[in-house]
């Protein structure tokens, strides 16, 4: 029988401070990042258009943010499956009402008339919050590749096969490392990992080649790495190749805040997907790097609470949000170096989006949450995550 105690403390002041700061940066760079943009798209009337969308997304994150630090996160057990299934409904949804109106662009976004939701950032939180939700209540028998870490990995594959049909193969591709990543740390054996994640890996990459521009984005990033690109920039790698000349204009010091040439409409979404070349040309070096530091600190918070936290489901939850900020940022940042191919992922607090600002923000809520108290659970499970 479990005995609850639960020891009342403040939250993670820390991470609420460097949460702040990274939202405050990204609203600063973002109206940089789009001010250009938004003169074209509003033939010159407004150099703020992304910017007050942006506020207002951000009015909402934060919002959601503090609902979440003040209800007890251990109630969200009581929605994790049906939100699991509610977020493949929607999914399978997106893509039927794009295919019903003959609509030809990526299935991604969801129209509820007074807002719209990017459904895969549902998945996301829904995944993060059922996995924590299985591995509590299945640990004792994860080990087992039947009736404890095939039907959790089941529906993970529902939810990416969902994904990728939009198509948004990144976002799967990211969403399921991070369910995989949550398996291993719940206590799933390495064999079971690798073999699915070898399986995964032979699915995925003839899935991820059936479209021509992510063939053309790979060829491209093959060639730079290798050398053998010549002409081909245009083909598959011109926001590659202007990332890269924005980062070089700033060099180690910046060219100053608003002083960017590429985001002038040389650079593609300098707003979304690339505003991190932005904030290394304006801010140089010594700023991308503060820009990573933070993440990197934000990202140590977040293990620290989980081990401070003895609630198997307080801990996965931690986990699966912790890794969700840094291996979005890391893509992210990899994507505008040059490091991995063009994705077409953001990175969270900063970029422009709404659906993953909000979501991105309510999960720093659950996080300092987490932190608000002590909670010691005595079973006799044994059980303990693989950190």
């Amino acid at each position: 029988m479990r005995h609850l105690d639960i020891i009342t403390k403040k939250y993670d002041q820390w991470l609420l401070g460097l949460i702040i700061i990274l939202c405050g940066l990204g609203t600063v760079m973002l109206y940089s990042a789009s001010s250009s943009f938004s003169l074209h798209e509003t033939s010159g009337a407004s150099d703020t258009l992304f910017l007050r969308s942006h506020l207002k997304r951000m009015i909402v994150g934060m919002i959601a943010m503090f609902f979440f630090i003040v209800i007890d996160y251990r109630k969200l057990k009581i929605i994790a499956p049906y939100l699991m299934i509610g977020s493949i409904i929607l999914l399978l949804l997106t893509k039927a009402i794009y295919l019903i109106k003959g609509i030809n662009f990526p299935a991604r976004w969801l129209d509820l008339g007074i807002i719209s939701v990017q459904t895969s950032d549902l998945a996301r939180f829904s995944l993060i919050l059922y996995l924590a939700y299985y591995i509590d209540k299945k640990r004792d028998n994860l080990k087992d590749f039947y009736n404890g870490f095939i039907p959790p990995v089941i529906l993970m594959a529902c939810i990416l096969f969902t994904i990728v049909i939009q198509p948004d193969f990144s976002t799967a591709a990211v969403i399921g490392l991070i369910g995989i990543s949550m398996l291993f740390i719940g206590g799933a054996r390495l064999s079971h990992i690798t073999t699915t994640a070898i399986t995964a890996v032979v699915v995925m990459i003839p899935v991820m080649l059936m479209k021509p521009y992510r063939m053309k984005r790979v060829i491209y990033w093959l060639g730079s790495v290798f050398g053998f690109n010549g002409n081909s920039a245009q083909e598959g790698g011109y926001q590659a190749q202007q990332s890269l000349i924005s980062l070089g204009n700033g060099g180690i010091g910046g060219l100053g805040l608003g002083n960017s040439l590429e985001k002038n409409l040389f650079l593609p979404t300098p707003h979304t997907d690339f505003i991190f070349a932005i904030i290394g040309e304006e801010l140089g070096l010594w700023g991308a790097i503060s820009v990573i530091t933070i993440f990197l600190m934000i990202f140590q918070r977040g293990i620290k609470i989980a081990k401070e936290t003895s609630d198997p489901f307080g801990i996965m939850l931690t986990v699966g949000i912790s890794f969700s900020i840094i291996i979005y940022t890391f893509i992210n940042v990899a994507v505008v170096t040059g490091i991995f191919p063009v994705t077409g992922l953001p990175i969270p607090l900063i970029s422009h989006g709404g659906s993953s600002l909000v979501i991105n923000l309510a999960c720093m809520g659950i996080l300092l949450n987490i932190s608000q108290a002590k909670r010691s659970v005595n079973h006799n499970s044994g059980w303990r995550p693989n950190f």
